[in-house]
């Protein structure tokens, strides 16, 4: 269940769902995740191993190699995709391409954490930096994008795109809670506000197939009312009632669409691929590794 902006929920129907096993996720108006009440504490065994394997510096750098090459290697598709018929393709998209192929050539000889952070900051500024020309001509100006920017969004399409990674991390989230690992203990984010570390690195696999591709494909559509989807305050924009409405409508119809695992060959919905990967990354630390963080788009 998902709580948006000033929502109110009563005591009784709390105890219901934490009865249930039911997941109450907290989102501000303004698409950002401001927590959950959630009853399902997992195996204490399975916690223990969970805390074993991820207070192993070693494993942690592992993983996140893993998962920025990951996400660097889909957004660098997803980009590449964006040439797709052109008859002239921008020679910074270009650019781009090519510099993301290098940069992420480095990542199996980064030797810390810290300095990986570095390293996937040069990858999203790439991105970010050539998204703008994936956005048709005739789109309205007010929907172009130019950077990345939040807390709070200045602009439509970054609102597009913090509220619709805030309903990913609330997806990530219950799924970590079904499988029963404790989201407090990841392995590459830092602990620096309400969302828990390991829920930011596990979203980072989707963060490309269900948000960006949707923010995407829904403002080259045109179906995106520069006005009544958004509010603007100051210099801050807000998607409206109307927007997040539309919004979730477009995230849940593309949830529940079907991706074939290209390792497990597995075809599920991006639901259920939530929830799988959660699984395989658990297999890091129990001698069946090899299948986690390998859902890159094509």
């Amino acid at each position: 269940m998902v709580l948006h902006s000033y929502s109110q929920i009563s005591t009784q129907a709390l105890h219901f769902c934490a009865d249930q096993g039911i997941g109450v996720h907290f989102i501000s108006g303004g698409g950002r995740y401001l927590g959950s009440f959630d009853g399902r504490q997992g195996s204490i065994q399975r916690r223990i191993r969970q805390y074993d394997a991820l207070s192993n510096p070693e494993m942690c750098l592992h993983l996140a190699r893993k998962l920025v090459i990951c996400r660097g290697q889909g957004q660098r598709k997803f980009l590449m995709r964006g040439q797709r018929g052109r008859a002239e393709v921008p020679v910074l998209l270009k650019q781009a391409i090519s510099q993301m192929k290098a940069v992420l050539k480095q990542i199996p000889l980064v030797m810390s954490v810290e300095s990986l952070l570095g390293v996937e900051g040069n990858l999203a500024a790439l991105y970010f930096g050539a998204l703008p020309h994936l956005i048709a001509e005739g789109v309205s100006p007010q929907l172009k994008f130019e950077h990345r920017n939040r807390r709070p969004p200045r602009d439509r399409f970054n609102a597009l795109l913090s509220f619709g990674y805030a309903l990913l991390l609330k997806d990530v989230m219950n799924a970590i809670l079904t499988v029963g690992l404790e989201p407090a203990l990841g392995f590459y984010h830092q602990p620096r506000s309400q969302a828990a570390p390991l829920a930011l690195d596990l979203m980072e696999i989707f963060r490309v197939p269900l948000v960006d591709m949707v923010v995407l494909a829904a403002v080259n559509r045109g179906q995106w009312d520069v006005q009544a989807d958004f509010e603007e305050r100051g210099q801050q924009v807000w998607l409206s009632d109307t927007g997040r409405r539309k919004f979730v409508s477009l995230y849940e119809r593309r949830r529940s669409e079907t991706w074939k695992h290209p390792v497990t060959e597995y075809s599920l919905t991006y639901r259920r691929l939530i929830e799988l990967e959660v699984r395989l990354l658990e297999k890091e630390w129990s001698d069946e590794g090899g299948l986690f963080a390998q859902l890159i788009l094509r």
